[in-house]
């Protein structure tokens, strides 16, 4: 019911409670002139009945006005009680919202009924909202990412690099790496495509092994036997490296594996490679290369997430509407996942309601306390005034029944 209606209903019991009255008034001046002529009994009965109205219609309309207002503008103490006293009544009603409202044995049940995997569960579903959900997300990226000023974006990046490669020492950092390499074995299948390269390489060259033994052999030694050695040179390496190819367990694999164990430790233990890699990390990240590349990083990065982010089909959102598609499924099939989601819920919005009761009391307190006097006087007027003008009305017959009963009884004794 509008503002309107309301004022048009209070204008009018307003009308109705006062008509009352003058109706009472009229009547006890006429059975008064018509007294002075007349001894009839029942003239008296009916002045005592419009007498006693008319008191009890002006006490009532004092009280009622006494209310929102001032009686006929007077100021009376005690009067106008609601914009005399709003900041007591907002005070009262805060307590007792919180009080009888949000007290743990009442919001407990209402609390426990929640079941928002459901809702969320079915209003995902639909592909139209998954559209809304995804595109108004997306939206709101786009403007935190236009609003980032960029300068500040690149100086934080370089900051956190700097500060990043400062505390970073590239020796132990490398020489873990070999260690865990070791450590996982994946350094044999190095081992074993190095060792088929250079079998390969072996065989291939054969002919320059040849010409090798030619130019280191003695004159006098024939050439068919430097051939022959070439020969058997190459097929006892390439036969050794297919060896170490072919064998897990070849010695020289252990052996490998030994030397790469100790040149990680050197690495890490030795005070000439971490100087060296200390050169080369300052060489290589001086200040103002480390913000070039932050500044490159930062608008390769914003690019990217502008475009993913605009275009409607971008794999960005394809992987988005995924994970959503995913969790809709876990949220409708998997009883688990919705309990838990659930309780969830249920516990936080518990929490928090118990802890900010307090606050929703001096919301409540505050905001009462900051309407005008005039304001909520009107407001509290337009809810209730309708229903106060029956006090009036009841008022004036109550007071007339009760005076007709007095003046009764006064006439029998």
């Amino acid at each position: 019911m509008n503002d309107e209606l309301k004022k048009q209903q209070l204008k009018r019991y307003k009308t109705l409670a006062t008509g009352l009255f003058i109706l009472m008034a009229v009547t006890f001046v006429s059975m008064t002139i018509l007294q002075k002529g007349n001894h009839l009994h029942w003239i008296g009965y009916i002045r005592a009945f419009s007498e006693a109205a008319m008191v009890g219609a002006l006490a009532d309309w004092f009280a009622v006005t006494a209310l929102f207002n001032y009686p006929l503008g007077l100021k009376i103490p005690h009067t106008n009680l609601i914009e005399n006293s709003k900041e007591k009544i907002g005070d009262n009603l805060g307590n007792f919202v919180v009080d009888n409202f949000l007290s743990p044995q009442n919001i407990r049940p209402y609390i426990q009924k929640l079941k928002v995997s459901v809702y969320v569960g079915d209003w995902l579903s639909k592909d139209k909202n998954q559209n809304l959900l995804i595109n108004e997300l997306s939206s709101i990226l786009k403007d935190i990412i236009n609003k980032l000023d960029d300068e500040s974006v690149v100086k934080f990046i370089s900051n956190k690099a700097e500060e990043m490669t400062d505390s970073i020492q590239l020796n132990s950092v490398i020489g873990n790496g070999i260690e865990y390499l070791l450590n996982k074995n994946d350094h044999q299948k190095i081992i074993t495509n190095l060792s088929s390269q250079i079998k390969k390489y072996i065989l291939e060259n054969q002919q320059m092994i040849s010409e090798r033994v030619g130019k280191e052999s003695f004159f006098l030694i024939p050439k068919s036997v430097d051939n022959k050695i070439a020969e058997k040179i190459t097929k006892g390496l390439s036969d050794y490296f297919l060896e170490v190819e072919e064998n897990p367990s070849h010695p020289l694999r252990s052996e490998i594996t030994n030397k790469i164990l100790d040149f990680s430790k050197e690495l890490k233990e030795e005070s000439k490679w971490k100087t060296e890699f200390d050169s080369i990390k300052t060489d290589f990240l001086q200040s103002d290369k480390i913000k070039q590349y932050a500044s490159d990083i930062w608008q390769s990065l914003k690019l990217s997430l502008m475009k993913e982010l605009s275009e409607e089909d971008s794999k960005l959102k394809s992987y988005v509407k995924k994970n959503i598609d995913e969790f809709v499924s876990n949220l409708q099939n998997d009883e688990n996942f919705q309990n838990r989601i659930d309780n969830w819920v249920r516990l936080t919005a518990y929490k928090y309601i118990l802890k900010n009761t307090q606050n929703f009391g001096e919301l409540i307190s505050t905001t009462v306390g900051n309407w005008e006097g005039k304001e909520l006087s009107r407001k509290l007027e337009l809810e209730v005034g309708k229903d106060l003008q029956f006090i009036r009305i009841n008022g004036t017959i109550v007071g007339g029944l009760v005076g007709l009963l007095i003046y009764t009884i006064a006439n029998f004794i």
